[in-house]
């Protein structure tokens, strides 16, 4: 098992019969998704701001938790099993503690651990199961933009790329039909999404602040 905070971007196959498994719950969320530095924050808190319902990242949640608790990014990234194994609790947790037929946003979602995962040498297929505890109202992939180099972000472009290529992969695989979202604008990326999400009935009026 490989434990060290250098990606090693294994391409490990998700196991065919895992992907046999039944969705439990039918929700309503909608999966704003993509790999590092892809536009992800800024378009949910434009959702926040627009007045629709948003559930921010696990990984981010995580990191500051442990920030806030005095550890440095250093010591957070020297177990990388034990950091990946986290986030994809924090995912989880965070999930379950959704109301389903509720419309919301949310800032990645459980199955995008399946490629953090891989591309650090840990397999998959140990929490596969769990990605059909709930199926998610869509999926919306935002293509890459160019690397924002922040404190909290592995800086590799090697790994951005393959983490988009396996978030498709896996996307797809669960049986989600996927929205690309192309590298436009803040303001057009928004407006492409909640306008595909009028026309299907999907959205409800927002809140506004």
């Amino acid at each position: 098992m490989h434990n060290t905070a250098q990606p090693v971007l294994a391409p490990i196959a998700l196991k065919p019969e895992l992907l046999q498994s039944a969705f439990e719950i039918q929700t309503r969320w909608h999966v704003i998704t993509g790999a590092p530095s892809c536009g992800k924050t800024t378009l949910i808190n434009q959702l926040a701001e627009a007045g629709y319902p948003t559930v921010p990242e696990g990984a981010r949640l995580y990191m500051e938790s442990q920030l806030a608790q005095g550890r440095t990014i250093a010591d957070i990234r020297a177990d990388i099993c034990e950091l990946q194994c986290a986030i994809k609790d924090v995912h989880a947790d965070i999930e379950r503690g959704l109301p389903a037929n509720a419309c919301l946003f949310l800032d990645r979602a459980l199955p995008d651990c399946l490629a953090w995962h891989r591309a650090f040498g840990l397999d998959p297929n140990t929490f596969l199961r769990q990605c059909f505890r709930y199926r998610y109202a869509s999926v919306w992939m935002l293509d890459p933009l160019p690397l924002n180099l922040n404190g909290l972000r592995f800086k590799d472009p090697e790994l951005q790329a393959f983490l988009h290529e396996w978030h498709i992969r896996d996307y797809t695989a669960l049986g989600y039909s996927i929205h690309h979202v192309p590298a436009l604008p803040p303001e057009a990326r928004l407006a492409f999404i909640l306008e595909a999400l009028s026309q299907t009935g999907a959205l409800e009026t927002p809140e506004r602040p």
